[in-house]
C-alpha cells in the first residue's frame, strides 16, 4: 500500500516509517521541522529513509500546504504530527497547539473525507485522561484532562470520531502512554536522564519520584500503530501501554543498576499538567488490533542507553548489564 505518515521526522514517526518500509510499503513522510526542538535531531532521525527507494519526504506545514497532491494514492493515514509537550502547552504559545493539533487535523479529515481511504489512524496521548479516576485505565472512563494539552489531544479524537460519524471515515484513534527508546525528544523524561548522566549533571525530579508511569517502547507503540492502520477495526479508542507501571524512583534505580553509576538526583516541584499516574488497560488492544507489548522496562531502557551512548551522548555501559 501506499500511506501517509506526518510528523515522519518525531520521534516515532521515523520508527513508523522504518517499519512500514521494511514491509514493503511505499511511504510519503511530512513534516513542518518545527522549533520545538533541534531540526539538527530530527534530520538524524530521516538518515535511514531518505536513501530508500519507496520513500519520499516532504517538508510543509499541514496547517497551509495542499493536502489533495500530498495524499494522491494513499491509502491509509498515519496522522502523527503534533505540537507535543504538556509544561509548554500553558501560556501565550497555546496557539501553536490549535494550529498544530486541531486545524492540522481538521484540514487532513477534510482532505479524506470522500476518498475511498482503508484507514486514518489518530495519534492520541494517555494525557486525554488527566487524573484518571482508576488504574489501569479503560478507554470508556470518563476523559478528565488537566492541561492545554490534554485537551487538544482529546480535541483531536472527538474531531475524528465526528469525521467517523458523519462522513464513514475509517478512524482509530491511540492513546499513547509514554513512549520512550531511541531517538526519543530531546525534553522527555529518559532523554533528560540519560544525558544528565553523561554530563556528570543532575537528574532533576518533578515531584517527590513516587509518581507512576506506564512506559511503552517505541517498537511496541509502532507494532499497535501499524496493527491499527492494517486491521479490521475503525470507529474506535485504543489504549496502547508498556504493561507495566513503575515508579520514577524505580526507574532511577534501574538506571543505576544498568549503567552502575551513582545518581545524583534533585527534586523539584510538580509542574501544571503533570497528572500524578498514568496505567493503561491494554485489553482492548489485544483484542481489536492484536497488540502485546514484547519490550520489558530494563530491556528498553538499556536499548535507549546503548543507542544515545553510540551518539555519544551517554555514559558508556559496563561490560555485562542486567537486561531483564
Amino acid at each position: 500500500m501506499k500511506v501517509l505518515v506526518t510528523g515522519t521526522a518525531g520521534f516515532i514517526g521515523s520508527h513508523l516509517a522504518e517499519r512500514l518500509l521494511a514491509e514493503g510499503h511505499d511511504v510519503v513522510g511530512v513534516d513542518a521541522f518545527t522549533e520545538y526542538y533541534d531540526r539538527r535531531l530530527k534530520e538524524r532521525n530521516l538518515e535511514a529513509l531518505v536513501t530508500h527507494p519507496n520513500f519520499q519526504i516532504v517538508e510543509g506545514d499541514l496547517a497551509v500546504i495542499d493536502l489533495a497532491g500530498l495524499l494522491d494514492g494513499c491509502e491509509i493515514v498515519f496522522h502523527l504530527a503534533a505540537q507535543p509537550g504538556v509544561r509548554a502547552s500553558w501560556g501565550n504559545d497555546f496557539h501553536l497547539y490549535l494550529e498544530r493539533n486541531l486545524w492540522a487535523t481538521q484540514r487532513l479529515l477534510e482532505a479524506v473525507r470522500d476518498r475511498p481511504l482503508h484507514k486514518f489512524v489518530f495519534a492520541s496521548s494517555s494525557s486525554v485522561y488527566g487524573n484518571a479516576e482508576r488504574y489501569p485505565t479503560v478507554e470508556t472512563d470518563v476523559p478528565q484532562p488537566i492541561s492545554p494539552y490534554g485537551v487538544s489531544k482529546l480535541a483531536g479524537e472527538r474531531l475524528c470520531l465526528a469525521y467517523a460519524s458523519s462522513y464513514g471515515v475509517p478512524v482509530v484513534a491511540l492513546r499513547y502512554f509514554t513512549v520512550y527508546g531511541p531517538r526519543q525528544r530531546p525534553d522527555m523524561a529518559f532523554s533528560r536522564f540519560i544525558a544528565a548522566l553523561s554530563e556528570g549533571q543532575e537528574i532533576m525530579i518533578y515531584g517527590d519520584g513516587k509518581q507512576t508511569r506506564d512506559f511503552t517502547y517505541v517498537s511496541d507503540a509502532v507494532a499497535a500503530t501499524v496493527a491499527a492502520g492494517f486491521e479490521d477495526v475503525s470507529n474506535d479508542v485504543v489504549n496502547v501501554g508498556g504493561g507495566s507501571r513503575v515508579t520514577v524512583l524505580d526507574v532511577l534505580a534501574l538506571l543505576r543498576e544498568i549503567t552502575e553509576q551513582e545518581l545524583s538526583v534533585r527534586f523539584v516541584e510538580t509542574q501544571r499538567g503533570d497528572v500524578r499516574d498514568t496505567g493503561a488497560d491494554i485489553m482492548r488492544a489485544r483484542d481489536v488490533i492484536g497488540y502485546n507489548p514484547r519490550v520489558s522496562l530494563s530491556e528498553g531502557l538499556f536499548r535507549q542507553i546503548e543507542f544515545s551512548r553510540a551518539s555519544n551522548a551517554a555514559p558508556a555501559l559496563p561490560t555485562s548489564v542486567p537486561r531483564d
